[in-house]
């Protein structure tokens, strides 16, 4: 037995490259269980958001699960690197509350993430990168995910029932503050505060299950017959693509809302990751970087099929790689995890909204940062940037954030004669946003 064991840790050392990665087995499946534990909170997060879009939440558990570990498995072969993959949030609450919540069909909601990640694939098949990261205007690449962060965060707040909507002054306001609801949904936006401040690995998580455990007692939510069960049934969410209704131009913004965030979110994850691994080399560069390009991005495109929101690099990987990953076992260690929570999910029902808001609270919050990345000193690179965040929070649409800041930025280069500046493609976006707003004004 002793030889059996040691000849299949050999293999994996072999097939992983252990020593060229300077790694070994342990350390790779505590990298492992240690990217599962940061980015549990998905498990309850991401389906709890897309029940709320209407769709099953059991079904929604098993597209999430499954996509996770089918990609991330993908990655860790493919790649060899310990990039774990996972639904974006950002899209998420797009898909789910900006799409479905606005009655927008499945089918398109699906088709629009599946043209994403067809364009997603070009970009990283025919070698096209640095020229989309050229031609995207520096101010919205950065306000972008922004936006999208306040919009999550807003999502939070409105969970929490610490903001609602006042009918009579036409603004938000201050809920009930003294709900119950609302008391231990801030309680466990603190919590989630104490754990990332005090940086310990699995904080998130540990702060959901905390704010459910207190939740019990107060009746807010219960604990179900039995904590296990069989994954729920995907057939209602495959296979439901209408691409050619999501070609239609009023659906534009959500398109660039899934792509660019998607791609620059990627490519950032990548660099950083790869930088704290010790994979770059002298000139910064992330050495087969095309790879992890080519699964990311047929991740979205196949995940598309499931009527799964856009699959992202989770930058949750560098908690592995900082407990010693450096391989592709680590993210697949992480995918094994992830698999056997496609049985629980009873106990991902009973995590109440009260544990889940404010985690969306914290992340989006924490999405803001990219922000002092902007030329505060050029009026033509921060007014954009302001309307992108403004715009997206305010209309509660990130594509109306992107439509404007789109349709801003051209204006003020041609205003100011600096039309030079960009690739011609920038003023045919815009002016395409001229008909989006056309259309939606018509509604």
């Amino acid at each position: 037995m002793e030889t059996v064991v040691k000849k299949s840790t050999f293999s994996l050392a072999r097939w992983f490259d252990f020593q060229g990665n300077e790694t070994n087995l342990k350390s790779e499946i505590i990298g492992g269980f240690t990217t599962f534990a940061t980015m549990a909170y998905m498990v309850a997060v991401v389906p709890g958001m897309l029940s709320k879009g209407g769709l099953p939440f059991d079904t929604a558990l098993t597209i999430t699960v499954l996509m996770t570990v089918l990609t991330t498995v993908a990655m860790g072969i493919y790649t060899n690197r310990p990039f774990v993959l996972g639904p974006g949030l950002g899209s998420v609450a797009i898909f789910s509350f900006t799409l479905l919540g606005n009655d927008v069909p499945l089918s398109i909601a699906s088709g629009i993430v599946f043209i994403s990640g067809v364009l997603f694939m070009l970009v990283s098949f025919l070698g096209v990168r640095d020229f989309i990261v050229r031609i995207i205007p520096h101010s919205v690449k950065v306000s972008v995910g922004v936006g999208i962060g306040l919009f999550i965060a807003l999502l939070g707040f409105k969970q929490a029932g610490v903001i609602i909507a006042d009918p009579k002054k036409n603004v938000l306001i201050f809920g009930d503050l003294a709900a119950t609801n609302t008391l231990v949904a801030m309680l466990g936006f603190f919590l989630v505060l104490f754990f990332v401040a005090r940086k310990i690995q699995g904080g998130i998580i540990i702060a959901i299950l905390l704010t459910t455990l207190i939740s019990l007692p107060l009746g807010i939510t219960s604990i179900p017959d039995s904590f296990f069960s069989m994954p729920g049934s995907i057939d209602s969410m495959f296979l439901q693509l209408d691409v050619m209704g999501a070609l239609s131009p009023v659906y534009l913004p959500f398109l660039l809302a899934f792509f660019i965030p998607d791609f620059f979110s990627t490519l950032g994850t990548l660099l950083g990751v790869g930088s704290q691994a010790g994979y770059l080399d002298k000139d910064g560069n992330l050495p087969g970087i095309e790879k992890n390009f080519h699964v990311d991005s047929c991740a979205t495109t196949f995940g598309a099929l499931f009527s799964c929101p856009v699959l992202t690099t989770y930058v949750e990987s560098s908690a592995g790689v900082e407990a010693g990953g450096r391989t592709g076992l680590t993210a697949i260690v992480t995918a094994g995890c992830f698999a056997l929570t496609l049985f629980l999910a009873p106990l991902a029902g009973m995590i109440p909204t009260a544990a889940t808001a404010p985690v969306l609270m914290y992340i989006g919050i924490s999405m803001m940062g990219s922000m002092k990345k902007v030329n505060y000193d050029d009026i033509t690179e921060y007014l954009p940037a302001f309307v992108c965040v403004a715009m997206s929070i305010f209309s509660f649409n990130a594509g109306n954030g992107i439509a404007a800041a789109m349709l801003v930025y051209a204006f003020l280069k041609l205003a100011t004669g600096r039309y030079k500046e960009d690739h011609w493609s920038v003023y045919v976006i815009a002016a395409s946003m001229i008909y989006y707003f056309y259309i939606v004004a018509g509604h």
